[in-house]
């Protein structure tokens, strides 16, 4: 295994394989992509995931609060954003006016391992609805919070705790004290507060989307994340049907789901 985060050309290469292996292939399963289509990542890093859009012939803009990381996607795509087929803002979405700002709204919206890490999800969810076209989809992919690693305590820099399952899932003042214990330092803990403060479980997700107009499309639940393919050299496997129809035991044994939601008639 290397440092999936620090090489950032291998980690983009990574992320367009998981896209185009697995998440384009979920999304065609109830929505066709016809090229050439408007595709919004939202928290688009480096650009892997929207890379696999464009290459199959759709149109891409990638939205991502660090600059540095935007500074880096530019740089890594920069033949794409030649042939204006993509383009990365350094924006926070909250600042956006889609009327006013995009020529054209969304036919899909893209969320990889990012809804985990933004603050009020009552609020967001929702306000993606405008960036949308009718009948456009998002697609959300996410670690269920409560599961193994759910707090992303493998990043770590303790090498016994980023190895140790279910630790986040303590009491936030328990647990900031056994990183102190552990060495980390004040800006990996404070990174650990905001996963701890924003994780998501399966059940709360499906309450916000049922709760503000919208309808989840296709559901698909991992035992093996497909991550883990590249990161752990672990085969993907779907979860048990069985343990999936269980409500909150699911979200401890499933290390990613993948939803498409639409929008209820306006």
């Amino acid at each position: 295994m290397y440092d999936y985060h620090k090489d950032k050309k291998r980690y983009v290469a990574l992320t367009h394989q998981v896209t185009d292996r697995y998440v384009i292939p979920f999304i065609k399963r109830v929505r066709a992509l016809p090229a050439p289509l408007h595709i919004l990542e939202i928290g688009s890093g480096e650009g892997g995931v929207i890379q696999a859009f464009v290459e199959q012939g759709h149109i891409g803009l990638g939205i991502e609060l660090s600059p540095s990381r935007v500074a880096l996607a530019k740089e890594f795509h920069a033949d794409l954003i030649r042939e204006r087929r993509l383009d990365f803002w350094s924006k926070n979405i909250y600042d956006i006016n889609p009327a006013a700002d995009f020529e054209e709204l969304f036919d899909v919206i893209v969320m990889k391992d990012v809804i985990e890490h933004i603050p009020d999800q009552d609020k967001f969810i929702p306000w993606l609805k405008q960036f949308l076209k009718p009948n456009g989809v998002i697609f959300f992919g996410f670690p269920p919070w409560q599961m193994p690693f759910g707090g992303h305590q493998q990043m770590l820099e303790n090498k016994w705790l980023s190895k140790t399952p279910y630790m986040h899932l303590l009491p936030w003042p328990l647990y900031r004290k056994v990183l102190t214990w552990g060495g980390e330092r004040e800006a990996k803990i404070t990174g650990q507060q905001e996963i701890w403060d924003t994780g998501i479980s399966i059940e709360r997700f499906k309450r916000i989307v049922k709760n503000n107009g919208m309808s989840i499309l296709a559901e698909k639940h991992w035992l093996i994340n497909p991550v883990y393919e590249s990161k752990f050299n672990m085969k993907p496997r779907t979860q048990l049907p069985l343990i999936t129809r269980i409500p909150w035991v699911r979200n401890f044994l499933t290390t990613a789901v993948y939803f498409l939601v639409g929008v209820n008639e306006r």
